[in-house]
């Protein structure tokens, strides 16, 4: 994979999960928080959190699996692949609404 498009893919994931946290915490009383930097996003929502790197996802509970973004858009997590926006919005609506 190009770093261009390595870059492209990132900015989608990070993209996608500002947009779905955002609908998420719709009608809460606080809102969710997606910063992002070249190497990292971190996803709040209160006291909760997950972390990812270009290789790694760090779920709210701790635990950290294989992260990868594919070249055909889909985002992988552990042994588990799917399109980066289903993915998104399941660990979006999973942080927000625990």
């Amino acid at each position: 994979m190009t770093a261009l498009l390595q870059r492209e893919l990132w900015t989608s994931w990070a993209s996608l999960l500002r947009s779905y946290a955002a609908v998420h915490a719709l009608g809460k009383s606080q809102h969710a928080v997606v910063e992002v930097s070249d190497d990292e996003i971190l996803l709040r929502f209160g006291q909760r959190s997950s972390h990812f790197t270009a290789m790694e996802y760090i779920a709210p509970d701790g635990k950290a699996l294989p992260f990868a973004l594919t070249v055909n858009g889909r985002a992988r997590i552990g042994d588990t692949e799917d399109e980066m926006d289903l993915t998104a919005e399941r660990l979006a609506s999973a942080i927000i609404n625990a």
